[in-house]
C-alpha cells in the first residue's frame, strides 16, 4: 500500500505544474513502474486481470515517453493510480481468501483419508458377512457405489491441490467430507442420537 500512497502525490503535482515537461513525465514512468514491481509476483497469482489492466497503462506511459509526449504520460498517471488501487484491493481480499482456502485444505487433508479408511474397513467388514438389521442389502450396496464415488472426488482435490488450485481442492474436500459422513451414518459409524442419550433417572423413593 505504500507505493500507491507515495504515487498519488506525484500525480497531482503533474496535473498542477507544466505536465509538457521531461523530468517530471521520466519521475511518473520510474515510480509507475516501481509501483507495480513489488506486488507483479503476488498479482500474477492473485489479480492477473488487474495487473494486465495496469501494465497496459504502463506500457502506453513508457511508449509516450520514448515519443517525447510528455503531457500523454502524465495524462497516464491518474488511470494508472486507479488501477493501482484496485489491483492492491483485489490482492489483498485474494489473497485472504487463499490462506484461508489453505487452512480449510491442510484440514481435510487430515481429516478425509482417516474418513475414507474407515469407511473402508466397515465395508470390507461387512462384505460377505449377515448385515446388521439396521443396513439393508441395498443400503450397502448404494453405500459401496458411493464410496468409489467419494475416493473419485477425493482424488480431483488432491490434484486440485498438488496443481496449487486450494480453492478448488478445498471445494471438492468438503464434497468428499459431507458425503463422508453420510456413509458413516448409513454404515452405522456414527453412534445415533438415542445411543448417546443416557436414559432418564430414576426418581428416589
Amino acid at each position: 500500500m505504500r507505493i500507491s500512497q507515495l504515487f498519488l502525490p506525484l500525480a497531482a503535482a503533474l496535473l498542477i505544474t507544466a505536465c509538457g515537461n521531461k523530468e517530471p513525465a521520466t519521475n511518473a514512468v520510474t515510480q509507475a513502474e516501481a509501483a507495480l514491481s513489488g506486488i507483479r509476483d503476488d498479482a500474477a497469482k492473485h489479480a492477473p486481470e488487474e495487473l494486465k489492466a495496469a501494465e497496459a497503462t504502463l506500457a502506453k506511459m513508457k511508449a509516450d515517453l520514448a515519443k517525447e509526449d510528455y503531457r500523454e504520460v502524465v495524462a497516464g498517471v491518474p488511470p494508472f493510480n486507479a488501477q493501482i488501487k484496485t489491483l492492491q484491493e483485489t490482492l489483498v481480499t485474494n489473497q485472504t481468501l487463499a490462506a484461508a482456502a489453505q487452512n480449510e485444505w491442510d484440514a481435510l487433508n487430515t481429516e478425509v483419508p482417516k474418513t475414507v479408511e474407515a469407511i473402508q474397513v466397515r465395508v470390507d467388514a461387512l462384505n460377505g458377512s449377515k448385515l446388521p438389521k439396521e443396513i439393508t442389502k441395498e443400503t450397502f450396496e448404494a453405500a459401496k457405489t458411493e464410496l468409489e464415488a467419494m475416493k473419485a472426488t477425493w482424488a480431483e482435490a488432491t490434484a486440485a491441490a498438488t496443481a496449487g488450485d486450494t480453492q478448488a481442492a478445498a471445494d471438492k474436500g468438503r464434497t468428499a467430507q459431507a458425503k463422508g459422513e453420510e456413509l458413516k451414518n448409513q454404515l452405522g459409524l456414527n453412534p445415533t442420537l438415542a445411543s448417546a442419550t443416557p436414559p432418564p433417572a430414576t426418581p428416589a423413593n
